[in-house]
């Protein structure tokens, strides 16, 4: 049986690649720079992800790092870790063993940011809902459940 022949043409030619450069040098959304290219928005993600292109504020483009050069932690993962030591620590005298009081469950549909996120039970049980108590600002959960999902490393035990 003969070898079937196809017209493989490629995507990413040097042509459709400066496009990509200069598109996210001026700060075009990854979905008007598809439009220019004419492919889709996923594969310009995908480009812009293995070229490590990241765009800054004002349009300069940046070679993409896991780290800032510095080595400091993002200011939101900073603050993030704030909360949750200020949560934490704003109660010293609660154990983990001590019970979460649960008076205010809710269902799905009744979840909001007034409300704890945390899941009681199991999905797809007749008794499953949300705890439903008012969550520490900033944080999806109330301070019983915070406990239970944000550990600080203090606390933790070494061995």
């Amino acid at each position: 049986m003969p070898a079937q022949q196809t017209n493989y043409l490629p995507t990413w030619t040097t042509e459709r690649v400066e496009i990509l450069r200069k598109g996210v040098e001026a700060g075009l959304s990854c979905r008007e720079i598809a439009a220019q290219i004419g492919v889709s928005r996923n594969a310009v993600i995908g480009k812009v992800s293995r070229l490590k292109l990241a765009r800054e504020k004002g349009g300069v483009v940046r070679a993409a790092t896991r780290e800032p050069a510095d080595g400091r932690r993002p200011r939101a993962t900073v603050k993030l870790r704030q909360i949750i030591v200020r949560s934490t620590l704003a109660e010293p005298d609660h154990t983990m063993e001590e019970p979460i009081h649960n008076g205010h469950t809710c269902s799905l549909f009744e979840l909001s940011k007034e409300t704890c996120r945390w899941p009681i039970s199991t999905p797809g049980a007749e008794d499953f809902c949300f705890c439903g108590n008012p969550p520490i600002e900033g944080l999806p959960y109330c301070a019983g459940h915070s406990r239970l999902a944000y550990r600080v490393g203090s606390q933790r035990q070494r061995s």
